[in-house]
Order: structure tokens, then sequence, then C-alpha cells
């Protein structure tokens, strides 16, 4: 049996297990739907469900690592569910299509700064 903040950093949802620490006791992170403590065992079969802004990932272990590997060896320690998978890819396509904040100005010159000030009625 592994804790569980040592699988999230083996599983390479968080780059240390003290961020992985952080992100349970902060509620970000549910075992069988409910929160839980950084300690607790984690075992095949289990569902952890991880936000992680702003996307979320509800995933079923498959084995468990007291060890972080490579990319592809983490990749083998859950499967993520189909369901957690199309929303993700959904809000990924809104965040993409979403108009961004564009400023194409630096700071505005004296005569810009007047004529938005008398705009505003200050003066």
């Amino acid at each position: 049996m592994t804790r569980l903040d040592k699988w999230l950093w083996a599983a390479r949802f968080f780059k240390t297990r003290s961020a992985a620490t952080e992100a349970v006791n902060g509620g970000k992170v549910e075992l069988n739907g409910g929160r839980t403590k950084p300690a607790h065992p984690v075992q095949p079969g289990d569902t952890v469900r991880v936000r992680l802004a702003p996307f979320e990932h509800t995933v079923v272990v498959a084995e468990t690592a007291e060890h972080r590997g490579s990319a592809a060896l983490a990749a083998t320690l859950y499967a993520e569910t189909e369901a957690s998978r199309s929303l993700r890819e959904r809000l990924r396509e809104q965040l993409r299509r979403a108009p961004g904040f564009e400023f194409d100005g630096g700071k505005p010159s004296k005569k810009e700064r007047r004529a938005f000030e008398k705009v505003r009625g200050k003066k």
C-alpha cells in the first residue's frame, strides 16, 4: 500500500510530494468521493479526483508506486474515466475559443489620458 501523496507524486500529478500534500490538505484531491489525509493508503481500484485549475481529473488507480519513475511508467499507474476525459476536452476547447485579453497599446500618452479622464468626468 502507498500513501496518497506519494502516489500523486509518482503518477506525476504534482512535481513534489509537498505540493501533493498541500493539495490533499487543501481539498483539491478526493479519494473515493470524500476528503482524506495525505497519509491515507491507496489501493488499486480506488477512485481519485484531482482538481488542477482549471481542469479536473477523475482517475481509477491501476497500480501503486513508492518511487517516481518515467512519464511512461506514471501513465500506467492510473486510468482516466471517459467522462472525465470528455469534460476536460470540452473545457480545453472552450478556453481555446474564449476571447483573450489583448492590449495593443503601451502607456497612454498625456493627450490620451486627458481624453480618458474627460470621458470619466474627472476634469
